[in-house]
């Protein structure tokens, strides 16, 4: 036996990202415009990186609140305010070392080992990973698909609950397919949570990159204080702050003692000194997201609209997000067909058979990038295509 082979049975199990492969494939082709991960290609900007460099000078580099410290707190409170129109306490909010932080503190807040969490598919897998390594059992609620659009069921929500059934977890804006649920979703959605007692782990991190306009419907909107509801959100995808791995939960004051309970058995809390860019951020990033959602929302006009012209690929605009999640005709090997996009036509893309169920016959882009550059990798897709 190896060192391997006495790992415990959760590590041995967790399984490798779906996109790595295609990720080491690629990654030091020269050239190569990468739209597999889910980050824009903008640096930090200096309003944000300023304060925290000068904390972190000015030595604020100690130990300091789990649950983050108070002036980020109701920063947090006034962003919500703001934005969805609901006044939560500062005993709301718990800082984490990231959103994936938040969701594997969130999972282990409400699921024992054999609990079963419904998930709408395809979706982002770090999900159901952090939930099995947890112990917890992924079961998929897949997206209806027809013409280039997606939707749900909400019958297919509750034909998925059995007597293990513990949680939802909701993903909307949806990574990778940017389906957007509406208010009667989420609605339906919570009183099904509401008669069969469950969780919702409400993952709405893409709720500003909205193309409608304003923001994407939440749970905030129609729940009540007592619903079972936990949100699990990041500073990553709306700030340009996918290294600094800072996130937040929005969870019932009575819980969130148990939350930060677990912030301090895995990082003890989050940097004082990357909490003032967080700071920073909420009190005078509003303008900078706004311009970030009008960049999207035009690369997302000029790729889908290129792909969708070579009448060989089916999708449509994402209502949010932003991703691009396609498929093209005469393939159905999509991880084989990303690697070949990667030597082929230089353009990285993550295979669908990394989003689980009802994913496997897609491709997703990232068109969060500058315009020339979605340009340029619509058109290297669309030769690619024109190939086949």
């Amino acid at each position: 036996m190896t060192q391997f082979d006495h790992l415990s049975r959760r590590a041995r199990q967790a399984p490798e990202s779906g996109i790595v492969a295609v990720v080491n494939h690629g990654r030091l082709k020269p050239g190569l415009i990468p739209l597999w991960a889910g980050e824009g290609d903008e640096t930090t900007p200096e309003f944000i990186a300023r304060p925290a460099a000068e904390a972190l000078l000015g030595g604020e580099t100690f130990y300091t609140w789990q649950r983050g410290i108070p002036e980020l707190r109701q920063a947090l409170a006034d962003y919500h305010a703001r934005h969805f129109g609901r006044t939560l306490p500062l005993d709301a909010f718990c800082v984490t070392g990231s959103g994936m932080q938040a969701i594997k503190i969130a999972v282990e807040a409400v699921v024992d080992p054999g609990d079963e969490v419904i998930q709408i598919t395809p979706a982002w897998p770090n999900f159901a990973a952090a939930l099995e390594m947890s112990g917890g059992v992924s079961v998929p609620a897949r997206l209806d698909y027809a013409g280039g659009r997606w939707s749900i069921d909400p019958d297919r929500i509750a034909a998925a609950i059995t007597p293990r059934t513990r949680a939802l977890f909701i993903n909307s804006p949806s990574n990778p397919t940017g389906w957007t649920a509406t208010r009667e979703d989420l609605d339906a959605t919570l009183k099904l949570a509401r008669k069969h007692g469950l969780w919702i782990i409400a993952d709405e991190i893409y709720t500003r990159f909205f193309y409608a306009g304003g923001r994407a419907p939440s749970f905030l909107d129609i729940m009540d204080d007592d619903d079972r509801v936990i949100f699990v959100n990041t500073f990553s995808k709306n700030w340009s702050m996918t290294g600094w791995r800072v996130g937040w939960i929005v969870a019932p004051p009575s819980i969130i003692q148990v939350l930060e309970n677990s912030v301090q058995y895995q990082t003890s809390g989050v940097p004082q000194f990357m909490q003032k860019g967080a700071l920073a951020a909420l009190e005078h990033g509003d303008a900078y997201v706004d311009a970030q959602v009008a960049k999207a929302s035009a690369a997302r006009d000029l790729f889908c609209d290129a792909l969708t012209g070579t009448n060989r690929v089916v999708t449509q605009k994402p209502d949010g997000a932003f991703y691009a999640f396609f498929s093209i005709d005469g393939i159905s090997d999509t991880k084989a067909a990303a690697i070949d996009i990667v030597d082929r036509a230089g353009v990285g893309l993550a295979p669908g058979t990394a989003f689980n169920l009802g994913g496997e016959a897609f491709l997703r882009a990232c068109f969060l990038r500058r315009l020339d550059h979605v340009e340029e990798a619509a058109g290297r897709l669309a030769d690619y295509i024109s190939s086949l």
